[in-house]
């Protein structure tokens, strides 16, 4: 499948802007099933200097610097991306949970794909017994990772309410566990906290997601949107699975990899600083549209 993606970010400023920093994530990686075709950026007012590079985890970064006055900035990324993967079945043999969770810890290597970076508690995702002791009724002991992982996933989706207005980014997840409401962000951290607390290796992913609902039916949450899911190390064989545990679906061809990260603070797909207003207003528009 070919995705033609437009992502527009625009603020607006209530006072005038003299100096901006940003750092932008918005170009779509290669591997694992996916292939970047092409990918530009428009940016107005026009960055007086612009520098790229690869972040630890490999994801294309892009620092742009603006020393014009504005009151408004947008950001225009267009991407073409063909993916083409197959998801795992959730059932599918695997090695145990308890396997997975002592050879994660005997990795040698330290690198953006080592287990071993993926298990201890990051920025946005703190290990909390609550939310290990939730993770744990889905591992019982010699269960298979793939089963567990994919039953948390599937209590998540069940037991959490898709409601936007109920958090922000910076909601710490103790409150998010607790109220049982969030968004996609939200419900990967928690996937994530909870196989962390049990030793399992779990990544952040940000992306896109793109579903045509059957007719009767639904309409995925957060379709043509920004999205996030979470990546399990599954061992050396079956290597790195992503579940989606917004929607309780194992990744495959409607999921678009932006960036990889241990939580949202690495993969932020536009951050930065600015100098001259206090209050901002944020917008974001995507389409992810396949190419007939």
């Amino acid at each position: 499948m070919i995705y033609d993606i437009r992502h527009v970010t625009t603020y607006a400023y209530e006072s005038a802007v003299s100096f901006a920093r940003c750092s932008l994530r918005l170009e779509p990686r290669s591997g694992d099933g996916q292939q970047l075709i092409s990918h530009s950026v428009e940016i107005r007012p026009r960055p007086a200097d612009r520098a790229v590079r690869r972040d630890f985890f490999g994801t294309h970064t892009e620092s742009i610097l603006i020393e014009t006055a504005h009151r408004n900035l947008r950001i225009d990324s267009r991407s073409r991306v063909s993916v083409s993967r197959k998801a795992l079945d959730r059932g599918a043999p695997s090695p145990s949970w308890e396997d997975i969770r002592d050879v994660a810890f005997e990795a040698t290597s330290l690198g953006p794909v080592s287990p071993v970076g993926y298990v201890f508690a990051s920025a946005l995702v703190p290990v909390q017994a609550p939310v290990t002791a939730y993770a744990a009724a889905s591992f019982k002991p010699g269960s298979g990772i793939l089963s567990g992982a994919a039953d948390l996933m599937r209590r998540i989706r069940n037991d959490f309410r898709y409601d936007p207005k109920a958090t922000v980014i910076s909601t710490p997840l103790k409150e998010v566990f607790e109220k049982r409401h969030g968004v996609c962000q939200d419900f990967a951290h928690v996937m994530i906290a909870g196989l962390r607390g049990l030793g399992l290796p779990a990544a952040y992913v940000s992306g896109y997601l793109r579903t045509i609902p059957p007719p009767g039916k639904p309409r995925l949450q957060g379709a043509d949107a920004t999205h996030a899911w979470v990546s399990v190390w599954c061992g050396a064989d079956l290597g790195w699975v992503g579940f989606d545990p917004t929607n309780d679906i194992m990744i495959e061809n409607d999921h678009i990899v932006l960036a990889i990260g241990r939580d949202f603070s690495d993969v932020s797909p536009v951050d930065g600083i600015i100098v001259g207003s206090r209050k901002q207003k944020l917008g974001v528009a995507v389409d992810v549209l396949p190419v007939e």
